[in-house]
């Protein structure tokens, strides 16, 4: 019971670790600071450049700012396509691993079995580190793409730093990631067959197939080893009684 409890207690841990993360990143996609850039153009005034996934947007210290959506799908590189991708894929499974995991929780009592609930557990679990590893691919490959473009000094366009949201999503990716591991571990181990149940058995035989009765004495008798019956045991008791009615022996010499 104590085990049971301290498992229970880790359970509503890891599920907030990864309910926290999980909002974490699906704060990121609608913050525009993935990207940061600052120019300075006239005096006391700064223009501020700073883009996401889905727009550009500029603003200055006069407080005149404006956003604009990136204007073709079609014409966008594929590295954009593949980070958009990846981040509505970690906030997706990250929603059904909470769902998961919500109803697999031993303080919920939803399910049935304890190993039923352990085996959804595992599955929010793994959801849960599918969502942390599509977000941390996310962020990665787009900080190595800004980073990439910043030191390289054949890169003439203007280059930007990372903002904000990346940091932020890496945070959240963590979580999922130490959330979802934690799970998967102690709910694969209640769950899931152990190898030891796997090592085949040793078949029956007709000893192993009879009861325990059958060797079995009453508690009144005493000890006494039990024998199988020969098989010509009746009729040589049947014999023996003959002899002893008549009490004669009969030999060859008696019938010449």
């Amino acid at each position: 019971m104590k085990y049971r409890a301290v498992v229970m207690y880790m359970e509503i841990g890891c599920f907030v670790s990864c309910l926290c993360g999980w909002i974490l990143v699906c704060s990121t996609l609608p913050t525009e600071y993935w990207t940061f850039s600052e120019a300075a153009s006239v005096v006391l005034t700064t223009s501020n450049y700073y883009s996401n996934l889905w727009r550009d947007c500029i603003s200055d210290t006069t407080g005149v700012s404006d956003c604009k959506d990136y204007p073709s799908m079609l014409a966008l590189p594929v590295f954009l396509h593949a980070c958009r991708a990846l981040a509505i894929c970690a906030v997706i499974t990250g929603f059904f691993g909470g769902v998961l995991t919500l109803v697999g929780m031993k303080c919920t009592k939803i399910g049935g079995s304890e190993i039923a609930n352990s085996r959804v557990t595992f599955a929010g679990g793994i959801t849960y580190l599918v969502s942390g590893f599509c977000g941390m691919i996310t962020y990665s490959w787009w900080a190595n793409k800004v980073i990439s473009e910043f030191v390289d000094p054949n890169f003439r366009a203007q280059k930007f730093e990372l903002g904000a949201a990346v940091f932020i999503g890496w945070g959240g990716s963590i979580l999922l990631l130490a959330g979802g591991t934690v799970l998967t571990y102690f709910s694969g181990k209640e769950g899931l067959p152990s190898s030891s149940s796997n090592v085949p058995r040793k078949a029956a035989t007709y000893a192993t197939a009879r009861t325990r009765r059958t060797y079995m004495l009453p508690a009144t008798s005493s000890r006494v080893t039990l024998a199988p019956p020969l098989f010509y045991e009746g009729r040589t008791s049947r014999t023996t009684g003959a002899t002893r009615k008549t009490g004669q022996t009969f030999s060859r010499d008696s019938f010449v």
